[in-house]
């Protein structure tokens, strides 16, 4: 009565059936858990430089440079579930002509397994912290933050901001050094 191939449909949608309990289970059991930890930023050096900027009408834009120290365990956001953890770190601003800039100055990817106590010293921006015009000059509320997004087996991608920030004023005045 039963053929070949009813049966091996019948195993395959039960053994589909199973996969999507799990994978639900898996998503329940890290729903609702608590992704913060507390992260330590310091700024030991700021530079501003007034470059060209090439993307655009030739205007010249602000170029800023940040050297900075990262000190976070986050050791209990990784567990079996989890497959990596994507960090940045971003700078927030407001200019005349933005209420919010948003720039990403560094990132990094964790896969589980590894080091989870970050103890970053001396670090040099990642990406170029451009503005498009002068709002990076006198400005006193620039304010850097760790973020990470989680990225699991089966559920949501949660973005979580770390619970420590901090706010760096740039100079009044721009720098005529080559070298940074």
């Amino acid at each position: 009565m039963n053929t070949v191939l009813s049966r091996a449909n019948s195993l395959f949608a039960f053994s589909l059936s199973v996969m999507a309990a799990l994978t639900f289970g898996c998503f329940v059991t890290t729903a609702f858990k608590d992704r913060s930890a507390p992260v330590d930023i310091q700024v030991s050096r700021v530079m501003l430089k007034n470059v060209d900027d090439f993307t655009g009408p030739r205007e010249r834009s602000d170029l800023g440079f940040i050297t900075f120290d990262v000190t976070a365990d986050i050791l209990y956001l990784l567990d079996e579930i989890q497959l990596q953890l994507f960090l940045y770190l971003s700078a927030d601003y407001e200019t005349k002509s933005n209420a919010l800039n948003q720039v990403v100055l560094w990132d990094k990817i964790i896969l589980r397994g590894e080091n989870t106590k970050l103890s970053l010293k001396d670090m040099k921006s990642k990406y170029f912290f451009f503005d498009d015009g002068n709002g990076l000059r006198g400005n006193k509320n620039i304010t850097l933050t760790l973020s990470w997004n989680v990225v699991p087996n089966a559920g949501i991608l949660p973005l979580v901001m770390g619970s420590g920030h901090i706010s760096v004023p740039f100079p009044d005045a721009y720098e005529t050094t080559k070298s940074y």
